[in-house]
């Protein structure tokens, strides 16, 4: 035991000694004065001004982000980031009381890619220097309504890490800024403080909510970010910006701008310095009046702004010299060059209590009849897509990690994945899967993330060929969400791979289009599994139009392995039985061992819904709706709606039909009850063997516009459960928040749009409940929804306008391709589930995973090779319920990021909400682990190393931080909503 033990201290002292200065980058000159000691001497007897010069660079909206980073296409909009960039850095060595901040390190990283060594070196001592700060540091600035935890945590760290690499600890970011999302999640102020940041501030709040704020003095805020995790982890200060991000009004300077700049020749007879200084002691002393200290923030700068850097350096130091030169004659305004970090930092110092917050920042609303809702559904597709591309990709990383560097250099070629975690990465910006860019921009995000899966693709082929010992071509059918596949639809004979990137097995329906009518599959062991083969509907020969010309689907269950894969064969029978039939009748009912669902004889709809298991069942019904979209042509407002801001023209939606048509499949594997509501709506209410889900496949599309009425298309669940206007929504994907129609829990609330108002976003699922009963509705994208009704859940699901809403995206939300030229048409999946409310989170939680990370299939023509491993698992042994390995990423040769996540909340579950304890030595089949060391969520700084501001909230609590100690440095224990990175060094096996 003492030389085990030996060998384990060593091993730990050689990754921390080996590898310390790896994430934190180059070593920095000890005489840098970055970060809080650069900032500028402010004066306590006074108001000092902090003034903030910035730009904001959208990663991608009215125009590429090629062409932004270039300068292309002005005729669209004047902004090119590279001559920003180089304007700032020229003015910044001019003057060195100077200060700028930058955030999107997509664009920073490529300008300092093409810049020479000098520069670089040039750029380095400004940073040095605290003179060029970073904030926020993220690869974008994230939306926050519509991303995934886990894809946010990604694109920050991988921003993250450029920063330090390239800067040191000088580039590491104090304060997180998001000055231009419409709304904010509270599951990103609880990622943010675990990343490390000080603080963070923002711009948009909803019209009421600031009102309310600046009377009470509470625009500054703390942040309580999480209910599990024990404070202050999860506590963020938070500070509302007074303009937006924009300047005050006369004080814009840039060569985008109006105002006029400071003239400052007594002799000339427009001298304005005494109105330009009146103006702004004006301004500075009535924003005094609604923050608490005598410190406020000033954004100096805008949209694509400083590209022309010395128009506005050259009046912010005229401002500042003519302020503050009033001090000799008694004037009580002291103005400076400033930071966000350096503002937060007397923010800090004035040790004063703040106002606490528990909830979130959505719905926001800009003005009575202007809700930012309709982005929760904006481009649906692409919603999607980045949601698949985000479990493509993590199967992608974990294979690159598990294969080692054969998954890079393979039987197929140079695979990698940098490709497409920056595509994904670009994809999290508030204006990508938001669905609020140009049209034409939502193409080259979707362009991206294909290409990035091609280079991927090469990956993982590279990666199952090392590991299963078989170097067969691997085939990808990316739509078989339409009953797409050419090698399925004419192969006689092939294999399918599926790989599990959970890391807990799975079971899961596979579909493929064929043309047989009778199939043998076989399990990675031999033995035969049961399979069936029904007919394509007709509502999926629409959609996929010349794509695909299969006549059959063949349905079995597979089995997948935690982190691992299996293999089926799959032959076609000469003499099988005949495909399923579809009867052409409403069915009474359908049902497997854990579900029943009823249907109305009459309408053809659904009226149950039971599970056998707990002998409970509600009434449900489920039907299609359109909202007429208001074209801004009333009395009450003439606000449009648009690709962000949803506004019904009434509260009621119109029905699209009270009955459907039915067709019905029933098989051992698959029962099927095909409903069709009108030319461009129709479902499929499915129910697998062995599921503890109902799901519901819609397909919506072509919106009509012939009537000229833009429509916004929902799904309503009318159910028989007392939700006493209550319902539940996920704050990216992660925590729960509790949502009441037409409240608040901060402010005193004047509704005036019931529909778009009650609209939350909904990352992977939504529930309402009573004492009795709980019902689930996992989607598999982001979206919008709300409850409007007793007992009712609603989610909208695809939209088409014909109005812009003014909000500067320039067009309407009228979606159409090349394969739709008649209007876009959108399928997805809806997952529903009935449980006790006490332990229905240990279902909801477990499905609304496996809808986020799906299985990945692979399929290999004729006859496998005996020598193929056919089976293999990543994991020595399944993780425990609670715990989801959420990164699995190669960090550097032998060195691999790794999270682990406790994935219940502290309240959820009797059995799921305990602490869990995992050995990271007996974790991985294909490599061990020989040290280990914990980092900050971003993985840009080591745990123990990390230090924050506390603050303190204005309550009669004083929390203090439990802390744990683990067993070992490789027995770890994740508590409640708890997520850990670890840095490990590893060798393969």
């Amino acid at each position: 035991m003492a030389a085990e033990a030996l060998r384990l201290a060593a091993a730990v002292l050689l990754l921390l000694c080996g590898t310390l200065s790896f994430p934190l980058g180059p070593e920095t000159n000890p005489a840098t004065t970055c970060g809080y000691e650069s900032c500028h001497a402010t004066k306590a007897n006074m108001l000092n001004v902090h003034l903030v010069p910035h730009t904001h660079d959208d990663v991608g909206w009215l125009k590429t982000v090629d062409q932004y980073y270039y300068g292309d296409r002005n005729d669209i909009q004047h902004a090119g980031v590279q001559y920003i960039l180089d304007s700032v850095v020229d003015q910044l060595l001019k003057n060195p009381d100077r200060r700028f901040i930058y955030v999107e390190t997509a664009f920073f990283y490529r300008w300092w890619k093409r810049q020479s060594p000098s520069m670089q070196q040039t750029v380095r001592q400004l940073v040095d220097e605290g003179r060029l700060e970073f904030v926020n540091g993220g690869w974008c600035m994230s939306d926050e309504a519509t991303t995934h935890y886990s894809a946010v945590i990604d694109q920050m760290t991988m921003g993250l890490r450029f920063l330090n690499e390239t800067f040191g600890a000088c580039g590491r970011p104090r304060v997180a800024w998001h000055i231009d999302p419409f709304g904010h999640a509270r599951e990103h102020a609880s990622m943010f403080a675990q990343m490390g940041y000080d603080g963070f501030f923002f711009g948009r709040l909803d019209y009421q909510d600031r009102t309310h704020r600046m009377v009470q003095l509470e625009q500054e805020l703390l942040w309580r970010a999480s209910d599990s995790l024990p404070p202050p982890t999860a506590d963020l200060f938070t500070g509302i910006l007074p303009n937006g991000y924009n300047p005050p009004e006369g004080f814009c300077w840039d060569q985008s701008c109006d105002d006029p700049p400071i003239r400052d020749d007594p002799d000339l007879e427009d001298y304005n310095v005494n109105d330009v200084v009146s103006r702004f002691l004006g301004i500075a002393k009535a924003q005094a009046t609604v923050y608490k200290t005598n410190h406020i923030i000033m954004t100096m700068g805008s949209d694509f702004q400083y590209e022309n850097a010395n128009l506005w350096y050259k009046n912010l130091d005229k401002l500042i010299l003519y302020v503050n030169a009033l001090q000799a004659n008694g004037s009580k305004v002291n103005v400076l060059y400033s930071t966000p970090s350096c503002y937060l930092q007397e923010l800090h110092r004035a040790n004063l209590t703040w106002a606490l917050k528990t909830d979130d920042f959505f719905p926001y609303a800009d003005s009575d009849h202007d809700f930012w809702t309709g982005y929760f559904t904006s481009r649906p597709a692409l919603k999607r897509y980045e949601r698949i591309s985000n479990s493509n990709l993590q199967t992608c990383n974990q294979l690159e990690v598990l294969a080692g560097p054969a998954s890079r250099t393979g039987p197929f070629g140079e695979g990698e994945s940098q490709t497409m975690k920056k595509a994904m990465a670009v994809a999290q910006h508030h204006d990508a899967v938001s669905g609020t860019e140009k049209q034409h921009v939502a193409n080259d995000y979707a362009r991206r993330l294909a290409n990035g899966w091609q280079r991927c693709q090469v990956l993982v082929s590279n990666s199952l060929a090392a590991l299963s010992a078989s170097s067969a071509k691997r085939i990808y059918c990316d739509n078989l969400n339409i009953s797409v596949c050419p090698l399925t639809e004419s192969s006689r004979k092939f294999a399918v791979t599926v790989y599990n990137p959970l890391a807990r097995p799975v079971s899961w329906a596979v579909r493929l289009p064929v043309n047989g009518s009778a199939y043998a599959v076989s399990d990675a062991k031999g033995a035969a599994v049961d399979c069936q083969v029904v007919p394509v509907s007709a509502a999926t020969r629409g959609v996929r139009r010349n794509r695909g010309f299969a006549v059959n689907e063949l349905v079995f269950q597979v089995q997948a392995p935690p982190l691992g894969y299996s293999t089926y064969s799959v032959s076609l029978l000469q003499n099988g039985p005949p495909p399923a039939s579809m009867k052409p009748r409403h069915p009474a009912a359908i049902q497997n061992e854990y579900l029943r669902v009823t249907f109305d004889p009459d309408t053809g709809l659904l009226s149950s819904l039971a599970n056998l298991e707990t002998k409970q069942s509600i009434k449900l019904t489920q039907n299609f709706y359109w909202y007429n979209a208001s074209d801004g042509n009333n009395t009450e407002s003439n606000q449009p709606s648009g690709a962000y801001i949803f506004r019904p023209n009434s509260s009621t939606p119109f029905i699209i039909s009270q009955t459907a048509k039915t067709e019905t499949v029933q098989t051992s594997v698959v029962q099927e009850v095909r409903q069709w509501f009108s030319p461009w709506v129709s479902q499929v209410v499915r129910l697998y063997a062995g599921s503890r889900a109902l799901e519901l496949e819609w397909t919506v599309g072509p919106l009509p516009i012939d009537d000229s009425l833009g429509k916004e298309v929902i799904t309503r669940l009318d159910t028989s459960i007392q939700t006493a206007e209550v319902f539940y929504t996920d704050s990216n994907g992660r925590e729960v928040l509790r949502r009441k129609k037409d409240f608040r829990p901060t402010w005193t609330l004047k509704q005036s749009e019931p529909i778009a108002g009650n609209y939350y976003p909904i990352n992977s699922r939504a529930f309402i409940k009573d004492d009795a009963d709980q019902l689930t509705v996992v989607t598999d994208r982001s979206q919008g929804g709300g409850s409007i009704h007793n007992g009712s859940l609603e989610i909208m699901l695809h939209r088409r306008l014909l109005y812009d809403d003014v909000r500067g995206v320039a067009e309407p939300l009228n979606e159409t391709s090349h394969i739709f030229p008649d209007g876009l048409v959108v399928r997805g999946r809806l997952l529903l589930s009935l449980e006790r409310p006490p332990v229905a989170a240990d279902t909801h939680r477990l499905i609304a995973q496996e809808m986020v990370l799906q299985p990945l299939l692979t399929f290999t023509d004729g006859d496998l090779n005996p020598n193929t491993r056919l089976e293999f698992s990543g994991l020595q042994a399944a993780l425990p319920p609670a715990v989801h390995l959420l990164t699995l990423t190669q960090w550097d040769q032998d060195l691999v990021l790794l999270r682990l996540e406790h994935q219940f909340q502290s309240w959820e579950s009797k059995v799921s909400s305990q602490p869990v304890t995992v050995s990271l030595q007996k974790l991985f089949s294909t490599m061990e682990v020989v040290g280990v060391s914990e980092m900050n969520l971003s993985a840009n700084q080591w745990k123990d190393e990390m230090r924050r501001f506390a603050w303190a909230p204005q309550t009669d609590e004083t929390p203090v931080l439990k802390t744990f100690q683990d067993i070992s440095p490789w027995e770890v224990t994740l508590r409640p909503m708890e997520i850990r990175t670890f840095l490990l060094r590893v060798v393969l096996r």
